[in-house]
């Protein structure tokens, strides 16, 4: 019997190969990474140098001790080269490996920055445990760090880099931090109050150029700035890697397209993560990754399990300022504010005054569960 292969090691595959294995101890499994295969907490990677820990301690199992766990053979370090849905198989490192059913959990890659300058090239970015690494090396013993991006990851990594003791400057094109989650006041707050911890933010302008210096690094701005910096850090964004499924003939639009049952344009392939557009919804956060691979694995095993996703609030990991977000869906509303002392709660609602998401900043962060249960879920 050909086994469930799933390709990718990240939160979404080994979470759908963990609950498979709870259902099914026996059916053959196989589970294909392009990187070393060990698990981790990849949202760890944007708070982990504050705590001083190493690539090496960031990991809990690795791919032999995950192998031992599920009862599955990782074949970990290989790229797939190319999935051929009427053969069922896929072609990986030299070696033709047949699948019952296929799971596409791909995750997204960085979005790539268009730079001059001759550092251009030393723009790192931090996606995955062998990109942190490397980004640790080069900031060990350095001072200060240009970051691009002030979304949810750039904003976690400005944090952690003034928690750590660096210099940390933040560039954005928009005009505020966390601008696709917050309404303008609660971003405010985030910004003061990462500023008071030592951010320095350049927003409303871009990044042109990295030129390497006698010092360092000049970042060369849009709006004529001149910033210096040991290392730039880019973090604007991810984009869900289509390119395999493309090349085999699924269907794609913002990311893998899906049903709610997980299942791709190919019979017995499946999407999940990152990389997925499920029923219509991208939602690259954990809660909907681990709700999509629960059920997931139950139709795997034979229980066709439709993906459910009730409201599920976002924690951004800036201990200078907790934030938690409620993403309201792309429906006609407006904000409401309350201030408080200590925090902001901004309701998004529709015209009836429905709730239909939230921001919470600060102290008013301990109503997350209260209003949680207010909002309607995303796929019911």
């Amino acid at each position: 019997m050909a086994p469930v292969v799933i390709v990718g090691s990240g939160l979404a595959g080994y979470t759908v190969a963990r609950e498979l294995r709870k259902l099914d101890p026996s059916v053959p499994l196989t589970m294909v990474s392009r990187d070393e295969g060990s698990f981790y907490s990849k949202p760890m990677l944007s708070n982990a140098l504050a705590s001083a820990k190493s690539a090496a301690q960031i990991p809990t199992a690795s791919a032999e001790q995950m192998a031992a766990q599920l009862k599955a053979r990782i074949v970990a370090g290989i790229e797939v080269q190319t999935i051929d849905t009427a053969a069922r198989m896929l072609h990986a490192g030299g070696e033709d490996i047949r699948y019952s059913k296929l799971v596409l959990a791909l995750g997204a890659d960085p979005i790539a920055v268009p730079l001059r300058g001759d550092a251009a090239h030393e723009l790192m970015q931090v996606n995955d445990l062998a990109a942190y690494a490397r980004f640790r090396a080069a900031i060990q013993g350095k001072k200060a760090v240009a970051l691009l991006g002030a979304g949810l990851i750039g904003c976690e990594f400005a944090n952690d880099l003034v928690g750590a003791g660096y210099e940390v400057q933040v560039i954005d094109p928009g005009q505020q931090p966390l601008g696709r989650l917050l309404p303008e006041a609660a971003a405010e707050q985030v910004r003061l109050a990462l500023q008071a911890s030592g951010v320095q933010w350049h927003l409303g302008t871009t990044a042109r150029a990295v030129s390497r210096v006698a010092s360092g690094l000049r970042v060369d701005l849009a709006d004529g700035t001149a910033l210096y910096a040991d290392a730039v850090l880019s973090a604007i964004g991810l984009r869900p890697r289509l390119q395999l499924a493309r090349n085999a003939g699924l269907k794609t639009n913002r990311g893998i397209v899906t049903d709610r049952l997980l299942h791709t344009s190919a019979a017995d392939v499946y999407a999940l993560g990152d990389c997925a557009e499920v029923d219509g919804q991208t939602l690259p956060y954990v809660l909907p990754i681990m709700r999509a691979a629960r059920a997931l694995a139950k139709t795997l095993s034979g229980t066709r399990t439709a993906v459910v996703y009730p409201a599920m609030p976002v924690v951004v990991k800036t201990p200078a300022v907790p934030v938690v977000v409620c993403p309201p869906p792309d429906l006609p509303g407006a904000w409401t504010l309350q201030r408080e002392a200590g925090g902001i709660e901004a309701r998004f609602e529709d015209e009836s005054g429905k709730l239909l998401g939230y921001a919470l900043v600060g102290e008013a962060t301990a109503r997350k569960q209260a209003l949680t249960k207010l909002v309607p879920p995303v796929l019911g």
